[in-house]
C-alpha cells in the first residue's frame, strides 16, 4: 500500500530515479584539481537550477579544496609538507567531510576533497554506476595532491575509508590513513543485489532497496540496488593484509550499516605503533591501541552512537542536536503515526542506532552528530603529533 507523508507520496518513482545522464563517470581526469572543482560545480548548478535552496545544495555537494592555514611547515620540494585527500560515503557527499576538513587544514595539511561519481545529483545516477569509476576519482585525487604534498595521506567516511584503503595499498606514496564508519563489510546478500535487472526494465522499481522523499540536501535517501552491489564487490576487493602505515580509525560498535567487526579485524592488522582506534560503544573494550569511548548518555536521551554520527560535530547546522534535518526514515514506509510523531516531536525522540534493541525503548531518530566529536579531534590531533 501507498502511504502519504507530508503531502507527497512513497514508494512512486520520480525524474530523481532516472540517471542524469551526465554524472556516471569520472570526468576529471587531466585537469588541475580547481579546474575539477569548477567543472564540477558548473554540472552540479545546472542539475539543480529552480531548486529551493538550490545555490546551498550545489556548495554542499560540490569537492572543494583548502590551504594550509596559519604558521605550517613548508615541503622540501613542493609547497606543502603534508596533504590529505578526503572521500564521503555511499549516497553521501562532501559536505559531510568539511568538518575534518578544517581540522586538517588547521593543522597544517593541504586539502582536497572529491565527489564520487553518481552522487551529488540524483539517486538515479546510481543505477548504472561502477565501482571503477569511483576508484578512479580517488586515484586522481591523490595524483592532484602528490604534485603538491611531499606526503600524502587519505581519508575517508564508510564507503570512501573502503576506497582509501584500497588506493593505499597499491599506491606506496600514501603515508597513512584516517578512517571513519569505515564500510570494510556489509551484508552478503548485498551480492545478488543486481539480480533485479533480470526483471526490472519490465518493472523499474523492483531496481530499488528504498524509494524515498530525499529531502536531504546532502545525502540520498532512496537506495538503489546497484549502489549495495557495486559496494559488496568493492568490499570483496579489499586486500586482507597487514597495514604497516599508520592508521587512525573511528567506528561505532552498534553500526547498522557496515559490519563493526571488520573494523575490529582490520585494525588488528594495522601493524605501526601509531595506529589507533576510536570505539563508539556500550559496552567496553580493551584492547591494544583501542580507546573505549561509552557511546550512551541517557541524560541527553542518547543510547549509542552511529554510522551516520561518527564525522559531524553537535553544532552542525544542518545535522547537529539543532540542526535543521531529522532521520526517521526507519518508520517512513511502515509507520506513518510514528514517523509524523518523530519529524515533529523531537522532544520524546531517542537517539541512536536504528537497532531493534534501540526501536523498542520507544521513539527513535536515527542519530546524526557525534556528541564527543572534540575529544575525537584531540585523538587525532595526537596521533597526527605522532606521525614519522
Amino acid at each position: 500500500m501507498l502511504r502519504e507523508y507530508d503531502g507527497e507520496k512513497m514508494g512512486i518513482l520520480g525524474l530523481r530515479h532516472r540517471p542524469s545522464g551526465v554524472n556516471a563517470r569520472f570526468a576529471g581526469k587531466g585537469w588541475p584539481f580547481a579546474d575539477y572543482v569548477s567543472q564540477t560545480q558548473a554540472m552540479l548548478r545546472q542539475l539543480h537550477e529552480g531548486k529551493n535552496e538550490a545555490e546551498r545544495i550545489v556548495t554542499g555537494n560540490s569537492p572543494f579544496e583548502l590551504h594550509p592555514a596559519g604558521d605550517y611547515r613548508q615541503g622540501r620540494d613542493k609547497p606543502c609538507r603534508r596533504g590529505v585527500l578526503l572521500t564521503h560515503g555511499l549516497t553521501d557527499s562532501p559536505y559531510h567531510m568539511r568538518h575534518l576538513a578544517a581540522f586538517f587544514q588547521r593543522n597544517g595539511f593541504r586539502v582536497m576533497a572529491v565527489l564520487l561519481p553518481g552522487h551529488g545529483t540524483q539517486p538515479g545516477d546510481l543505477l548504472e554506476m561502477h565501482r571503477r569509476e569511483w576508484a578512479a576519482a580517488v586515484a586522481y585525487g591523490a595524483d592532484c595532491l602528490a604534485a603538491e604534498a611531499d606526503e600524502i595521506y587519505l581519508a575517508g567516511f564508510s564507503a570512501g575509508a573502503a576506497l582509501s584503503v584500497l588506493q593505499a595499498v597499491q599506491d606506496l606514496r600514501v603515508r597513512g590513513l584516517f578512517l571513519f564508519s569505515p564500510a570494510f563489510e556489509i551484508t552478503p546478500l548485498a551480492r545478488w543485489a543486481n539480480l533485479h535487472k533480470l526483471y526490472s526494465w519490465l518493472m523499474p522499481a523492483a531496481a530499488w532497496v528504498s524509494v524515498m522523499q530525499d529531502k536531504d540536501l546532502y545525502k540520498y535517501e532512496s537506495f538503489c540496488k546497484n549502489a549495495a552491489a557495486q559496494m559488496h564487490a568493492l568490499t570483496q576487493a579489499l586486500p586482507q593484509c597487514d597495514m604497516d602505515i599508520p592508521v587512525f580509525a573511528a567506528a561505532s560498535a552498534d553500526d547498522a550499516t557496515v559490519m563493526p567487526a571488520a573494523t575490529l579485524r582490520f585494525m588488528q592488522r594495522a601493524r605501526h605503533p601509531c595506529s589507533r582506534l576510536v570505539w563508539y560503544s556500550t559496552e567496553k573494550i580493551e584492547r591494544r591501541n583501542v580507546e573505549w569511548v561509552d557511546s550512551a548518555i541517557p541524560e541527553r536521551r542518547i543510547l549509542s552512537s552511529a554510522h551516520t554520527a561518527i564525522v559531524m560535530p553537535p553544532d552542525d547546522p544542518h545535522y547537529g542536536a539543532a540542526g535543521d534535518y531529522a532521520n526517521c526514515l526507519h518508520y517512513c514506509e511502515k509507520d506513518g503515526e510514528r514517523y509524523r510523531a518523530c519529524m515533529t516531536q523531537p522532544q520524546d525522540a531517542w537517539l541512536g542506532e536504528v537497532d531493534p534493541q534501540y526501536l523498542g525503548r520507544g521513539l527513535l531518530r536515527r542519530l546524526m552528530y557525534n556528541p564527543h566529536y572534540a575529544a575525537m579531534e584531540a585523538s587525532m590531533q595526537r596521533f597526527i603529533e605522532e606521525l614519522p
